[in-house]
């Protein structure tokens, strides 16, 4: 018995080695987009600098950004955030869940699509026989045992390659989900740290709102004595309590926003926000990254994560049309199967056993023209997944060009915003020694104070965004992952 069914296994074998064609378009990587810069016009070597926080000039230049590219802001606390996000969100978790979906289908694909199917089947029976049907054995009745046992084996010969494009296809999913999943990994580190900038930038708003609300409160005590001694009448005393009470009035909203901005760094990182322990933030922790790793036009389409995933996408497109092709082709089934038959279980092998090997063909005559639609819908839906493909690839030359100009801008915004709030100081300062001296009107004042107020509400804003436009550059380009796999793959590297 087991020569035959070293037959049966070499016959399945045999015609695993026959299948060699594959029809259908082998997929192509698409080229990338043949130009040499991302803005319109060239952009500088490096901004402009200004005096202050965040003020330091940035260059730009040809590297690699770092897999934990939020490092670049030297910030411990925010990068134990973002690791602590990266570990425990949920996200996180359901991006590598769907992952192991998609590996797990390509193996049971690959199991049953590549390999014999081997299925073993015992029975047993019960059976009474009458004597009256046997001749001569008198008027007694035999009751047997019957058991039987086969194994029976199938397989479908590739021969135009339609379980390969399948198999292909599955790949390609594969490939989609992870690159899906370095994506939410960029996208929840860096909301994460854009969070953090935003807390750390209105920490800074309240901070010079208090200041300008002291100043205020100041001018209100210097007018309230003048009043008192007679110089000034009670309308200049409620102008300046008026002002003053104004500026008080936008520190709650500013509290609130705080708030929400440290229950948003709860959530991100998984937590609810009353058991979540989120360190406080402020500029001054932050410090700028001056030398700004940018990668040419032509790798970009290498380094985004949703421009890999969508690619995986017009892979797996690519590979349907391969199957749907190949359904248009004669199908060949080879069977065997090996089984045996025995009164007692102990003797199930020992007596003859039976076995056979077959194989069949079917080839689709009319249908209908169904399966020549369904191949020219698979190329409908290639062409979708192209043009989607090119979208995503402009999109993303268009995020990196916004992110560039925006830096460049948020310098030269910084460097005009540093001189206006020391003009407005100095002038505020002026004035003030002017009403003290009775030189000049409270009208004078208040607006000297408005206009300062005005002047450092702006540069504490504009120092914000320079930090926020700098992660969005980071975002933009792909955030490093790469890097993380190059690291991976070096020898000796260990992989957490």
């Amino acid at each position: 018995m087991s020569n035959k069914w070293l037959n049966v296994v070499s016959g399945a074998a045999l015609a695993v080695s026959l299948a060699g064609c594959m029809v259908g378009p082998n997929f192509e990587r698409p080229e990338a987009p043949a130009t040499s810069r991302y803005t319109e016009r060239p952009m500088p070597a490096e901004t402009v600098s200004a005096t202050g926080t965040g003020g330091a000039a940035q260059r730009f230049g040809n590297g690699d950004l770092p897999a934990q590219w939020w490092t670049l802001f030297h910030s411990d606390a925010l990068d134990i955030l973002v690791r602590e996000g990266l570990e425990h969100s949920p996200t996180q978790a359901s991006a590598r869940a769907t992952l192991l979906q998609a590996q797990e289908n390509l193996a049971a694909g690959t199991g049953g699509l590549m390999y014999p199917s081997v299925t073993g089947n015992l029975n047993a029976n019960r059976e009474k026989i009458s004597s009256t049907q046997v001749v001569g054995a008198g008027s007694r009745t035999n009751v047997f045992n019957l058991y039987n046992a086969s194994v029976d084996i199938s397989y479908a010969l590739d021969i135009f390659g339609g379980n390969r494009r399948q198999l292909e296809a599955l790949q390609a999913l594969v490939d989609y989900q992870r690159y899906q999943l370095e994506g939410a990994r960029l996208t929840l580190s860096a909301n994460i740290v854009t969070a953090a900038i935003r807390e750390a930038s209105l920490r800074a708003q309240i901070e010079a709102t208090q200041q300008t609300l002291a100043a205020e409160e100041e001018s209100v005590r210097r007018v309230q004595r003048q009043f008192q001694a007679g110089g000034v009448g009670r309308l200049d005393v409620v102008s300046v309590q008026s002002q003053a009470a104004q500026t008080a009035a936008t520190i709650p909203p500013l509290e609130n926003q705080l708030a929400q901005v440290r229950h948003q760094l709860a959530v991100l990182t998984g937590h609810v926000p009353s058991e979540a322990s989120i360190p406080q933030f402020d500029l001054d922790g932050l410090k700028l990254p001056e030398d700004i790793p940018v990668r040419l036009p032509s790798e970009l389409v290498r380094q985004r994560p949703d421009i890999r995933a969508s690619e995986a996408l017009l892979h797996q497109a690519s590979a349907q049309v391969g199957v749907a092709t190949a359904n248009l082709y004669p199908k060949v089934d080879l069977t065997g199967s090996l089984s045996g038959q025995a009164s007692q279980l102990h003797n199930l092998f020992a007596g003859p056993a039976f076995f056979n090997i077959g194989a069949g063909l079917v080839q689709p005559i009319f249908n209908g023209g169904q399966l020549q639609a369904e191949r020219r819908a698979a190329i409908d839906a290639y062409d979708a997944a192209n043009a989607q493909y090119q979208q995503t690839v402009l999109q993303a030359f268009g995020n990196v060009a916004d992110a560039l100009r925006a830096l460049e801008d948020d310098a030269r915004t910084l460097k005009a915003q540093v001189e206006a709030e020391a003009l407005a100081r100095t002038r505020l300062d002026l004035t003030r020694k002017q009403w003290d001296l009775g030189g000049t009107s409270y009208l004078t004042l208040l607006d000297a104070q408005r206009q300062h107020a005005v002047a450092l509400a702006a540069l504490v804003a504009v120092q914000g965004t320079r930090y926020a436009d700098t992660a969005a550059l980071f975002q933009a380009l792909g955030g490093g992952w790469w890097d993380a796999e190059r690291t991976a793959a070096e020898p000796g590297a260990s992989v957490n």
